[in-house]
């Protein structure tokens, strides 16, 4: 009786999970083209400043009250490491709902000088991409740089309008001042493709703004990793890839820790891929299945009884964390608003977070987001 109590109580923590993800089939689909030629050292700085709130931004929109599906890719241009023939143009990641490998390309990122081609950039990421053909996913180009946009062998507008055909939105943010990059093509580049045109200062560094809940929050966000069981070939490797990304976010302040653990306290954040605890929400007899090689330490050797036992109980300490942070999470956001209000700690100008979030915001709910 006592075992049957437990797998239904483990079952209840774990059915809302899995019948979120099954009845929640739209998407947000969220390209970054970034400028990595030698001027640019700014923009990518901002950038691993603002990834988590980025992030916590798009977690927070709904479409009819579900939590859509994330995934992310990241290309950069006008760097002449990357061979002319390609226009000076990589990917560094496809679309992946994998954060923690975002994460590490970002960081991963280095500048060097070359030849930026703006429409060639925005063409080959739309034909590079399983882009989603349904009119209600969110799809959104985001390219940053302070060249010409009009440079290269491929036509912006050519590129644009094969943006607007597909129904994806090309944003555009000139690390420079307003004027210039409308004489040099960004502003049109984004009305062009219904998205919209910003201009920041990328060498001005982003204003974060501490609050009396991140301490706590980074606490709990080091409990959280303790939950995780890692499988299969690259569940070490992965395992250890999640730590490297809460070091580099740590490398950028609290803040951006913090935010990076409101982010893996939220259903996007899933590693169903090398951990056990989410993948059981999608096969709740993987753990059966696995070589007594392919479980974690604390797994091998162990019983059907006591595997699915300690299972169960990393899955309850995950829950339990996570709705504490996301608690704290909600005291942390509306601190921030309060701040941001009396206009002392936040300038109102915009860096490369800013900027993305409110076109995300805007663009969502022209599609029925909220």
């Amino acid at each position: 009786m006592k075992k049957i109590v437990c797998t239904f109580t483990f079952l209840l923590l774990t059915l809302p999970v899995i019948l979120g993800q099954i009845a929640s089939p739209r998407k947000i689909q969220l390209v970054i083209l970034f400028d990595t030629s030698n001027s640019m050292d700014g923009l990518i700085d901002q950038a691993k400043s603002r990834i988590w709130s980025i992030v916590n931004e798009t977690s927070s929109l709904r479409h009819n009250g579900m939590v859509p599906t994330i995934e992310i890719a990241i290309y950069e241009y006008g760097n002449s490491s990357i061979s002319a023939e390609k226009n000076f143009i990589r990917q560094q990641s496809a679309f992946t709902t994998d954060l923690d490998l975002i994460s590490g390309k970002l960081f991963g990122l280095r500048t060097n000088g070359g030849e930026e081609y703006c429409g060639s950039v925005i063409e080959k990421s739309i034909y590079d991409l399983n882009w989603s053909n349904n009119t209600l996913d969110l799809k959104l180009i985001y390219i940053a740089g302070n060249e010409p946009f009009n440079q290269g062998p491929i036509d912006y507008k050519k590129a644009c309008d094969l943006a607007s055909s597909k129904g994806i939105f090309v944003n555009t943010i000139y690390c420079g001042d307003y004027e210039q990059g409308i004489r040099e093509f960004w502003k049109d580049g984004a009305v062009c493709s219904r998205g919209d045109y910003f201009n920041i200062n990328s060498n001005e560094r982003v204003v974060q703004i501490a609050t009396p809940y991140d301490t706590q929050i980074n606490e709990l966000n080091y409990k959280l990793n303790g939950t995780y069981l890692s499988y299969g070939q690259q569940g070490r490797y992965k395992k250890e890839m999640q730590a490297n990304e809460d070091q580099n976010a740590m490398s950028q302040g609290s803040v951006v820790i913090a935010e990076r653990a409101m982010v893996k306290s939220k259903s996007n954040y899933n590693n169903s891929s090398w951990d056990l605890v989410d993948a059981s929400k999608n096969d709740s007899t993987i753990i059966f299945k696995l070589k007594d090689e392919e479980l974690p330490e604390e797994l091998k050797g162990k019983s059907k009884e006591e595997k699915e036992k300690y299972l169960e109980s990393k899955t309850i300490e995950r829950q339990k964390i996570q709705d504490e942070i996301g608690k704290l999470g909600q005291e942390r956001e509306a601190y921030i608003k309060t701040e941001k209000a009396k206009g002392t700690d936040a300038k109102k100008t915009d860096d490369f977070g800013t900027a993305v979030s409110k076109s995300l915001k805007e663009k969502a709910k022209t599609i029925g987001y909220e």
